[in-house]
Parts: C-alpha cells; sequence; structure tokens
C-alpha cells in the first residue's frame, strides 16, 4: 500500500470515527433539548449567517415556506428565535436567534466537542503533540486544496 492510500485510509477512519461520535451526540442533544433535526438547522444557519427570513430558511432546508414557519414557530414560541419587522420591508419578518437561542447552539457545539477531552485523556503528552502537529499540517492542507477548488 502507497503512503497516499494509507494516508486516505486512516483519515477515512478518523472521519468515520469522528462523524459517528458526532452524530450521536447531537442526537442526544437533540433529545435532552426537545429539538428536531430542522430545528437544530434554523438555530444553526441563524448562529453562522444572522438574520434571515422564512422563505431563505425554507430554500437551505429544502422544505417549503409552510414547513420552515411551522418550524419557526416553534423555535419562536420556546423562545430560541424571535421575529423582527424587516427595515427595508415593512411586511418582511426578520429571524434572529435570541441570546437563549445563541446558548443552546454554543451548548451543542460544546457537547458535540466533549468526546474529544475523553480522547485526549486516552493519550499522554508526547502523542497529543504529535497529533496536533499532524491536525495542523492536515488541516492547512486542507484549507489549500478547499482554495484550490473555490
Amino acid at each position: 500500500m502507497s503512503q497516499i492510500e494509507e494516508l486516505s485510509q486512516v483519515v477515512h477512519e478518523w472521519a468515520k470515527v469522528f462523524m459517528h461520535q458526532s452524530a450521536r451526540d447531537m442526537k442526544n442533544f437533540m433529545e435532552e433539548m426537545g429539538l428536531s433535526f430542522s430545528h437544530v438547522s434554523v438555530l444553526m444557519k441563524l448562529y453562522h449567517r444572522g438574520k434571515s427570513g422564512v422563505s431563505a430558511i425554507g430554500v437551505d432546508l429544502s422544505i417549503t415556506n409552510a414547513a420552515a414557519s411551522q418550524t419557526v414557530d416553534k423555535l419562536v414560541q420556546i423562545g430560541l428565535v424571535q421575529r423582527n419587522e424587516d427595515p427595508s420591508d415593512r411586511r418582511a419578518k426578520r429571524l434572529e436567534l435570541t441570546k437563549a437561542g445563541q446558548d443552546v447552539v454554543e451548548k451543542s457545539v460544546m457537547m458535540r466537542g466533549r468526546w474529544v477531552v475523553d480522547l485526549a485523556e486516552e493519550l499522554d503528552k508526547e502523542q497529543i503533540e504529535l497529533v496536533i502537529r499532524a491536525f495542523t499540517v492536515l488541516v492547512d492542507a486542507a484549507r489549500k486544496v478547499s482554495e484550490r477548488n473555490n
């Protein structure tokens, strides 16, 4: 097996373990918070993008405006999202996270990354330093590839 094939296999295995753990942690978080995948998707979109309209949320999630509106209604009812008048169009409403909504997103990110701490506790100091160096190299290379492909 060539080095490139071996690297590809190891990175693939890491991604598989990482994605499985991340998905499991997200599922547990959603159950704990009483949120659906659509709810979390809306929260993440608003967290990363900022203010948005319902139709943009529908497009992003590939759901109808009615379904997007129902999803948003639930988030408004539980105090995670607020609707505000759009200053450029009084008929339109802009959605944004409340402080509680921001806290929920930040908690979800923290909970999904919590297992990395457990993972680090399985490694000794030298192994941690080696992993940090290796991941730094991989992240830098991934950014270069991503920039070339955009």
